[in-house]
């Protein structure tokens, strides 16, 4: 399906963008409509780490 170093890459990349969303998320006024855009962003990359992390780990295996 994808390489190792492809998922290693996008794995970094989400992590990278993940980090970036959770400080900009504090600035931000709750009930906002950026605010719940902004949660449900990290909820998305959160989950795609996990995928993503599992698939390597189930690689090396």
């Amino acid at each position: 399906m994808y390489e190792k170093a492809e998922l290693e890459e996008a794995l970094r990349a989400i992590k990278s963008t993940l980090g970036k969303c959770e400080k900009v998320v504090l600035k931000l006024k709750e009930n906002s409509a950026q605010y719940t855009l902004m949660i449900r962003r990290i909820d998305a990359f959160r989950i795609s780490a996990e995928l993503i992390q599992r698939e390597l780990d189930r690689s090396t295996d």
